[in-house]
């Protein structure tokens, strides 16, 4: 399934195609919406992510043109933008969701997938089997978890946080959400466990190798990430 992202910000579209990559689907980017109108004429896709605020053409004359020439290609809107009249507006301009700067790419996830059921389009949704980061990969049929191909045997609860952390790559995670995520609400947050388990997968997913993935930001959380 291919998804086309109209963003001007290198690292915001960075983050959109690793994230959904790691989804499954094929994503391609343009920084400008005259660039992105002549990929479109190229390839046949199945969405379109823009932002609003972009140079030369705005993603609002970009959507209303998409619409103009492919009247049933669904479009997400990105925007700082979160008034009442401005979401008015995107919708008009032919948007079929609108989300507001910052958001969770969870949430963006679930938007995707429910704006392509409602166009009658979800048999085409991606079936993940690998979900991947650098030279880490889980094999989500299997279970397993891989480093340069090299099996790494995992505990039930480690391979949930790990697994956590692969679908949220490069972003910050707070205790309170690896908690609630992998341990439930009545987790006590009080308590080291998550530290604990991040050191266990620290010794089995960084030990060994050069690179170092998994991160602790002091009195914030933590990441995986290679660029620290």
């Amino acid at each position: 399934m291919k998804l086309l992202i109209v963003e001007d910000n290198a690292r915001v579209s960075g983050l959109l195609k690793r994230g959904l990559e790691n989804q499954g689907y094929q994503i391609y980017i343009s920084e400008d919406a005259e660039d992105a109108l002549l990929i479109l004429k190229r390839v046949k896709f199945d969405l379109v992510i823009t932002d609003i605020m972009l140079h030369k053409m705005d993603g609002l004359e970009l959507s209303k043109k998409i619409k103009e020439n492919y009247e049933d290609l669904p479009i997400i809107m990105l925007t700082a933008l979160g008034t009442i009249d401005e979401k008015i507006e995107g919708f008009d301009a032919g948007a079929d969701d609108y989300m507001v700067k910052p958001f969770e790419l969870r949430e963006l996830y679930a938007r995707i997938k429910a704006v392509l059921q409602r166009k009658g389009l979800s048999h085409n949704l991606p079936k993940k089997e690998f979900l991947t980061y650098r030279n880490l990969k889980i094999n989500e049929n299997t279970k397993s978890v891989f480093r340069d191909d090299i099996e790494i045997s995992l505990t039930p609860k480690e391979f949930k946080l790990l697994h956590f952390m692969m679908e949220n790559p490069e972003r910050l995670l707070t205790r309170d959400e690896i908690a609630e995520s992998v341990w439930g609400n009545n987790f006590d947050t009080g308590t080291n466990y998550i530290d604990v388990y991040i050191t266990y997968l620290r010794k089995k997913i960084d030990k060994n190798f050069d690179e170092k993935l998994i991160h602790t930001k002091s009195g914030m959380g933590f990441i995986l990430t290679y660029n620290i």
